[in-house]
């Protein structure tokens, strides 16, 4: 079975959502109202409602690292990945953890990067050299 990924949360600015998800991250804009806003997030449907945004911890470990708690983001070929962390950095985006590689000569070796939207929402983007390799144990 093949799906597509439905995420809905809260932004506080829905031009400040378009610039950002839109501009800096690439995003085709879909449908829209007075209080919310659709995206096409690499072929999964986010939608971007007006309202106070989750709260969110450095609670989950990974490794040595607490990363934050929830968070949402795309498993990328990792020359997709590298596309995007130039993107991102070419817009002077502030990392939460900026672009490494993760679990290196291990299984699940990828490359990670952490970083918030403008309204506090993190966004974790992963690169694979092979995406058969997300679930290596």
């Amino acid at each position: 079975m093949r799906s597509l990924f439905h995420f809905a949360f809260n932004v506080t600015d829905l031009n400040e959502a378009r610039r950002f998800y839109g501009g800096v991250l690439g995003c085709a804009e879909g449908r829209s109202t007075e209080t919310w806003v659709d995206f096409d997030f690499m072929g999964h449907q986010l939608s971007l409602h007006l309202g106070p945004p989750f709260k969110t911890e450095r609670t989950g470990h990974v490794g040595d690292t607490l990363v934050p708690m929830p968070h949402f983001g795309l498993v990328l070929a990792l020359p997709d990945w590298q596309a995007m962390a130039q993107r991102l950095q070419a817009a002077g985006t502030d990392f939460l953890f900026a672009p490494q590689v993760r679990f290196e000569d291990q299984p699940g070796e990828q490359w990670t990067m952490f970083f918030c939207d403008p309204f506090g929402n993190p966004l974790e983007i992963k690169g694979f050299r092979e995406l058969d390799a997300v679930y290596a144990a």
